[in-house]
Parts: structure tokens; C-alpha cells; sequence
């Protein structure tokens, strides 16, 4: 059982949305309106449904705003068919989308796949992308035989980056997982890592970090 946030203006998707989720034996919270941005009150969910066309608070807006501090699937949800309208959500830290309107099976299903593949990521104590290795347990990173040197900061950023590859981040999100909420360091320091982490890989031969212009850094999933 997964505990799901769902936020959307209309009341009749709410109530769709909650008795299609609830019969999957998932724990369903309602919202229909968000009028002022406090990002612990969107903290301690499994995944999180957003509508995108709201009356106070666009819902791309309150995902960008909220990221920083959540870091379960957000999927949006949209009446909007034009593809920039959907790229630029998943820009700003949404994990997919689901057009309105959805059938029963479909929501169900996209629903549980997203927590599946959750589930997954986070009992996973080895994993190789990119042509990059990962043993999260002794947080080391390998390239063939070869041990990758990071600094733990370093570390952080790439276990971010490579556990929701489907994700672009930005340099504030990545800023709070490496110093949290209160640190004081300045966001240009995630620019010096990424730098470093970089030429760390390149000596090795692999380059798995893209950057994303005017949004961020991915993980490369190949």
C-alpha cells in the first residue's frame, strides 16, 4: 500500500481518482486547491498526482517549486495534448503524464508501475548504467576494473542522478541533496562538481552525465 497525494480543482476527478486508487488498497489524499506553497505539507508521499490547469497555482510552477524538497514520482495530470506543454513539465521535475480524461485501468496502471519501479530502485544494491557501476552499499563506483575516486559529495550527486535517471534535476535540487534545506554553500559548487565528476569518468573512458541547457543534469540511460 502506497500513501498518494492527489490535487486537482474538480471534484469529480478527485472522486474518481480516489475510489480507482483506493480499490488498489492505496492511501488516498485529496486536495482541491493549493493557494500558498509550504513544501513540507507535499513531504512523506509515495507519488503525488498534479493537476496542471489550477486557478491559483499553475501546476508546473508548484512542481518546480516543490522538487527540492519531495523526491517521489510526481505525474501530471493534463487536458493540454501539445507535446511542449508536456516536455516542459517534465523539465521542471515531473516523472510522466496522463491526459485527461484516463480510463480506470489506465491510471491504475500507470500508478502502480511508477511505485513498482520505485520500489525497485530503492532495494537495489548494484546497478550498472551507462557503462557505470554502482555498489550502493560500499558507495563505490566502478568503470570495467577500474575504481572511479569520488569524494563523498561527488558520490551523492551520482547515486541522485543514477537512481531517477528519468529525471532532469537542477542545480538547486541537487544543491539541497548535497548540503540540505539550510546549506549555505553556493549553488555554483554543483557546477565545480559536476566538473570534476566529469573528467573523473572521461580518464575512464565513459561520459554519463548530459546536460540539459537551461535546466539541469540527467544521468544518461543507456
Amino acid at each position: 500500500m502506497a500513501k498518494i497525494l492527489a490535487i486537482d480543482d474538480e471534484m469529480d476527478i478527485l472522486a474518481l481518482i480516489a475510489n480507482i486508487l483506493r480499490r488498489d488498497r492505496h492511501e488516498v489524499i485529496t486536495r482541491s486547491e493549493v493557494t500558498e506553497i509550504q513544501p513540507e505539507a507535499f513531504q512523506g508521499y509515495d507519488l503525488i498526482l498534479l493537476d496542471v490547469m489550477m486557478p491559483h497555482v499553475d501546476g508546473f510552477e508548484l512542481c518546480r517549486k516543490i522538487r527540492g524538497y519531495v523526491s517521489c514520482p510526481i505525474l501530471f495530470l493534463t487536458a493540454k495534448s501539445d507535446e511542449e506543454d508536456v516536455v516542459n513539465g517534465l523539465m521542471h521535475g515531473g516523472d510522466d503524464y496522463i491526459a485527461k480524461p484516463f480510463g480506470v485501468k489506465e491510471l491504475s496502471a500507470r500508478v502502480n508501475a511508477h511505485l513498482r519501479r520505485e520500489s525497485r530502485e530503492k532495494s537495489l544494491s548494484r546497478l550498472t548504467v551507462s557503462g557505470v557501476s554502482f555498489d550502493f552499499d560500499a558507495k563505490e563506483v566502478w568503470v570495467g576494473d577500474h575504481q572511479v575516486r569520488l569524494t563523498p559529495n561527488e558520490y551523492k550527486i551520482c547515486e541522485l542522478l543514477v537512481r531517477r535517471r528519468e529525471r532532469v534535476f537542477t542545480r538547486e535540487e541537487i544543491h539541497e541533496e548535497v548540503y540540505g534545506i539550510d546549506g549555505d554553500a553556493l549553488f555554483t559548487t554543483i557546477t565545480e562538481f559536476i566538473r570534476s565528476i566529469r573528467s573523473k569518468f572521461k580518464a575512464c573512458g565513459v561520459s554519463p552525465i548530459s546536460t540539459v541547457w537551461g535546466v539541469g543534469y540527467r544521468w544518461d540511460n543507456d
